[in-house]
């Protein structure tokens, strides 16, 4: 009974995430309108000095000037640490709201700000801009790329950007789409613009760029849609392409880029060019300036599945690495593979940060890194030599990292050749792209932990369809997910908390529970505190020492984003962008906290002293079910079931169970009607509103599947709705 059980909800997890082909649709969202102002209206520090005025020298030093925050990570090293102490754990107690500022997007938010003096940049969902005033609040300018809405099929996980970066008065941005875009830091005026993938491929752009020594730095997602990776620099002067390295080798036919190509390309069996490979640097960067290196995280394959990908096996380079580049010609260092020859979507794209440590005696530079897979790594990052590795969650993929090889012991039975596999962590990882944090003070690394399985299977059928997820995995284990009682003990398996991990020792030193997974990123202060968002919709303050809460505040939805802080006239704040959305939020509807609902997308601001409210939001999470007449026999069902799962699942949902953050499909009028459901999935009828055309995927037969296995979902959620409201009018 357990071990169906269990199957049958690793069937349900493994569904979710990435199996998306993403049929994405969203609400119609007017951008906020296109503002400016003159120098006149900008803080008094900026009327002395172009705005934007960072550069090499100030970044390089950017633990002299703790006030501002100049870089994604606020320096190169990606600590997310700041020296400032004003707040502290005695009157932390006394932080109260400063000022909001609504960003006008009902999707994901998870921007880290910047701010140079006294100008605050930061982006919303669709890739939107904004310069405030940091004092106030006070919009400054905004800039809309105005990315088309069905652009949203080729994401894997929302319509979502982490931020910009600013050098010599340019803002950067790296739009969904995959341009790369020069702002005027000033007015937010377009000073360049270029596409940095071939667009007409799935290629997205969700990460922050980076700029080191005159160039910005940029990658690129869409691994799972049939792309080849790779990361690239530009000049900053005009946008010309500096250089471009390649995670993945191309057609060997074709000739390599380089020997680093050609020494990768041994690792690899079959054809895997014509899918693409994957590999995508879709976030984490860090910059070791002493040493001169770039380092870069990797994705996975495309698919997932090895067996499919790369016949045969090998390690598949430089899949799932860090790797170790020199920033002014791109050219590889060395690398350090988390998981050779992946398959199970275990990217080493999280957070990368730089330290020094003591170990056994030694003073080391090292590189820490929380991946996908489970382990925590500590490596030498100027010869990539592992320095220790273990596992912090549960992990059943791998016994170990062996020290000697650096390589990880995998269980029997975990690569799901034979049979399926229950496998700890799921492809959303032990850790996912919520950035983490290293203090100084205490020593710790605070991780936002993810810990909950998926069933893993050889899908036998598989067939590359480019432009729509391909995973090669084959969850679907049993009958149709229909049972109540299992998604409920699917529930209980969902879990996330805050860990403070020890690198030295490579032990937890405390952990808070949450109420449920996919919490916010986090910030580290010298006065003593840990500050993190999490998804039940609260911005918390603990003690970096024990993980004592000292403070929240109810931020209306949950928050994924991290904080930052920073001071102005010698005062301090905290900021953090909120709005809930994600790959989890958009998934796992039926499993998502009502504390994360709804979407109220903001820049909050904290100090001291402060006691602004926000506007209350009225917000009920209800489905009008009003399903029509199911028609379908068990096969149709099937089919349709396999098909919302290839392809819209992505954005709907599990069991077309929305997070409603896009409509739920189960209440959707455009059920009623099989012609005019299939206007808007094969003809596009609803593309200016994100919902795209998909007739190059689905045809009319495969369409009316799909709409008969939503109409079956639609009557369960009419029959459970129902049942709840018997039950309340009986305990009343």
């Amino acid at each position: 009974m357990l071990k169906q059980l269990s199957m049958r909800i690793g069937g349900v997890l493994i569904t979710s995430l990435f199996l998306v082909g993403l049929a994405a649709c969203g609400k119609t969202e007017p951008p906020p309108g296109d503002t400016s102002s003159d120098a006149s209206n900008l803080p008094v520090s900026q009327e002395k000095q172009q705005p934007g005025a960072v550069d090499g020298p100030r970044l390089l030093n950017a633990n002299s000037e703790p006030g501002s925050w100049l870089a994604h990570g606020r320096t190169y090293k990606e600590q997310r640490y700041s020296p400032l102490n004003q707040i502290t754990t005695d009157n932390v107690g006394d932080m109260g709201l400063a000022w909001s500022f609504d960003l006008g997007t009902k999707r994901g938010v998870e921007a880290t700000p910047i701010v140079v003096d006294g100008v605050m940049y930061t982006t919303s969902a669709w890739s939107i801009v904004h310069a405030l005033d940091a004092r106030d609040g006070s919009l400054l300018w905004t800039y809309d790329p105005q990315v088309a809405r069905e652009k949203i099929r080729h994401g894997c996980c929302d319509a979502v950007n982490r931020g910009v970066a600013v050098w010599q008065g340019k803002v950067f941005l790296g739009a969904f789409d995959g341009r790369l875009i020069a702002l005027d830091a000033k007015d937010g005026k377009v000073l360049w613009e270029v596409a940095t993938v071939d667009t007409s491929l799935p290629y997205t752009i969700t990460g922050a760029p980076r700029v080191i020594k005159d160039k910005v730095l940029i990658g690129n997602g869409g691994a799972e849609f049939g792309v080849r990776g790779f990361i690239s620099a530009y000049n900053v002067d005009d946008g010309s392409e500096a250089w471009r390295f390649y995670t993945v080798p191309g057609n060997p036919e074709a000739g390599f880029e380089n020997d680093t190509m050609k020494m990768a390309a041994e690792t690899w069996n079959g054809e895997w060019w014509t899918a693409g490979g994957g590999g995508t640097v879709w976030d984490s960067m860090a910059y070791d300036a002493e040493l001169d290196i770039l380092y870069i995280g990797v994705g996975n394959g495309t698919p997932w599945n090895q067996m499919i990908r790369s016949p045969g096996g090998g390690d598949n380079l430089f899949l799932s690495s860090i790797v170790a580049l020199k920033p002014d010609t791109g050219d590889y260092v060395w690398h350090y593979q988390t998981t050779p020859g992946e398959t199970w979507d275990y990217t080493a794209t999280q957070h990368i940060i730089l330290a020094e440590l003591e170990l056994e005696g030694k003073n080391r530079k090292v590189l820490m890194q929380a991946p996908k897979n489970g382990f925590f790594y500590v490596i030498d990052r100027e010869t990539g030599e592992l320095l220790s590795a273990n596992n912090y969650i549960n992990v059943t993929w791998a016994s170990h990292v062996d020290m000697d090889t650096g390589r990880p012991v995998e269980m029997p039975g975990a690569r799901y050749k034979d049979e399926p596999a229950l496998i700890f962590p799921s492809y959303l990882g032990g850790h996912n792209w919520h950035p983490m944090s290293f203090s100084q003070q205490t020593g710790l690394v605070y991780i936002p932990v993810l810990d909950f399985p998926a069933m893993y299977g050889h899908d036998k059928h598989y067939t590359y369809r480019p432009g729509i997820s391909n995973v090669g995995t084959d969850g679907i284990v049993g009958s149709l997910p229909d049972a109540d009682a299992e998604r409920k003990a699917m529930g209980a398996l969902i879990q996330g908390r805050l860990l403070a991990w020890d690198p030295v020792t490579q032990k937890e030193a405390w952990r808070v529970e949450h109420k449920g997974p996919w919490n916010g990123g986090v910030l580290s202060t010298a006065g003593g505190l840990v500050f993190q968002g999490t998804a039940d919709g609260n911005v918390v303050a603990y003690r970096a020492d024990n993980g004592e809460k000292l403070w929240d505040f109810p931020a209306q939805t949950g928050v994924v984003a991290p904080p930052i802080t920073y001071t102005i006239d010698g005062e301090q704040y905290v900021t953090v962008n909120v709005g809930w959305g994600g790959a989890f939020a958009l998934v796992f509807g039926e499993f998502v906290q009502d504390g994360s609902l709804p979407n109220v997308s903001r820049v909050l601001t904290f100090k001291l002293g402060a006691k602004q409210e926000l506007p209350p939001v009225n917000w009920e999470r209800v489905v009008n079910f009003n399903p029509p007449e199911l028609t379908a026999n068990e096969a149709e069902l099937e089919k349709g079931f396999r098909g919302y799962q290839d392809i819209c699942m992505g954005c709907h949902g599990l069991n077309a169970v929305s997070g409603l953050l896009i409509p739920d499909l189960r209440g959707s009028a455009f059920l009623q009607d099989a012609n005019a459901w299939k206007s808007v999935v094969v003809e596009g009828v609803l593309k200016e509103r994100g919902m795209p055309q998909l007739g190059d995927v689905v045809n009319a037969e495969e369409a009316e599947h799909i709409r008969q296995y939503v109409i079956q979902q639609s009557w369960r959620g009419k029959r459970l709705q129902e049942a709840a409201s018997t039950s309340a009018a009986a305990g009343q």
